[in-house]
């Protein structure tokens, strides 16, 4: 019988899916009545995330809404996303970049092992790159704290993982 049980708290991301997300919202953008004849576009920006431009802010408006509703369909986390700065294109059109954020930054993973810390769980964690790993003795503890954590919101999505 093992000694420690453990699970990893990790942020991640199924690329693909997004992939999938950008490639139906182009399809409905040229589908749909009030983006047809626009220049709204949206393209994947394999670094960062996505790009999207549009004509004004409302179109802009528009095609995030309909990204949004296919990354949910395909079960992406919307706290994934951040919004940077919306910016003035050439030709009087509008852009913004949505980063899509993998693994845990490490002053949230620094925030999430301080919470686990006070809530007086007797277990040890480490920060191990972009997750943070969780150790006890007793599953019970391990459970608890998974339930904990999910009642905390920290602003981004967590998955639990590694459960052993």
């Amino acid at each position: 019988m093992a000694d420690n049980y453990s699970f990893d708290i990790t942020s991640k991301v199924a690329w693909q899916e997004v992939k999938n997300a950008v490639d139906q919202t182009t399809k409905e953008i040229r589908q749909r009545f009030d983006l047809k004849d626009t220049k709204s576009q949206i393209e994947l920006n394999e670094e960062k995330g996505v790009i999207i431009k549009a004509d004004d802010d409302y179109k802009l408006k528009a095609v995030i809404d309909i990204f949004q509703s296919k990354l949910v369909k395909r079960g992406v986390s919307l706290k994934a996303l951040v919004y940077e700065k919306l910016e003035k294109a050439l030709g009087d059109t509008v852009r913004q970049e949505i980063t899509v954020l993998q693994g845990i930054a490490s002053e949230k993973a620094k925030e999430i092992t301080k919470v686990i810390r006070d809530g007086k769980f007797k277990v040890q964690t480490q920060i191990q790159g972009d997750q943070v790993r969780v150790l006890g003795k007793e599953k019970d503890q391990l459970q608890d704290v998974i339930q904990f954590i999910k009642s905390k919101d920290f602003g981004i999505d967590l998955q639990f993982s590694n459960y052993r």
